[in-house]
């Protein structure tokens, strides 16, 4: 009595409906792409490019939190790292999460300016005092008589 008859309805035959069920997960994708999967990307490609730059000196920051300095790059897989004066661990490079400080690595001074080094440079830059090339004269003048005698 007081439920009424429920009656089948005709079903349609538009392809529009079909386009707006499927409309909804399309959207639900693209923002999923450009909030989610997009950023993630970018983040393990700046990832790949920092462990492929990794160099001596450089000080880094390892998933544990440990801090060091690289020693050596023993291989493309693993480092050297220095984690405190005489304490040297080798790391994984894919363990590496932050370089902190790009270091320079260290070169050999006798290949860099001539031959000189940093000597030359610092040389040119102090001015030049006569007393003490006087000096240096007297010393060489008195071995000269030195020897003489």
């Amino acid at each position: 009595m007081f439920v009424s008859p429920a009656y089948a309805q005709g079903a349609a035959a538009d392809g529009g409906n079909l386009l707006m069920s499927v409309l909804p997960f399309i959207l639900i994708f693209v923002i999923f792409y450009f909030l989610l999967i997009r950023p993630q990307q970018k983040k393990m490609k700046q990832h790949r490019e920092m462990i492929q730059s990794l160099e001596r000196g450089d000080r880094i920051v390892t998933s544990g939190g440990i801090v060091g300095q690289i020693i050596k790059v023993t291989s493309d897989s693993e480092v050297e790292v220095e984690i405190a004066p005489g304490t040297r661990v080798q790391v994984m490079r894919q363990t590496i999460t932050e370089v902190i400080e790009k270091g320079a690595p260290i070169r050999s001074s006798s290949k860099e300016k001539g031959g000189r080094g940093k000597q030359s440079q610092s040389r040119k830059s102090e001015p030049q005092d006569d007393s003490s090339e006087a000096e240096t004269e007297e010393q060489a003048e008195e071995t000269k008589s030195d020897e003489k005698q």
